[in-house]
């Protein structure tokens, strides 16, 4: 039974986390030769100021980007 785990960070809509699971499952369907009722698929939302690169978390990369806009 694969289980499978995944961390995204928040902000999608549960229509675009559901596609994301159903994706998630038929390829492991095909990929494994499993049943789909086997395929366990756990999904993490990071909340923004949790997940960061070089430093820099995704809420302050944001806030930097919505900045930028109302500066042009």
């Amino acid at each position: 039974m694969p289980i499978i785990s995944v961390v995204i960070a928040e902000g999608r809509t549960t229509a675009m986390k559901r596609r994301f699971i159903r994706a998630i499952t038929e390829a492991t369907v095909e990929a494994l030769g499993v049943k789909p009722d086997q395929v366990r698929v756990m999904l993490n939302e990071l909340p923004l100021g949790h997940y960061a690169v070089a430093g820099e978390t995704f809420a302050e990369r944001a806030e930097n980007a919505a900045t930028i806009k109302e500066a042009s």
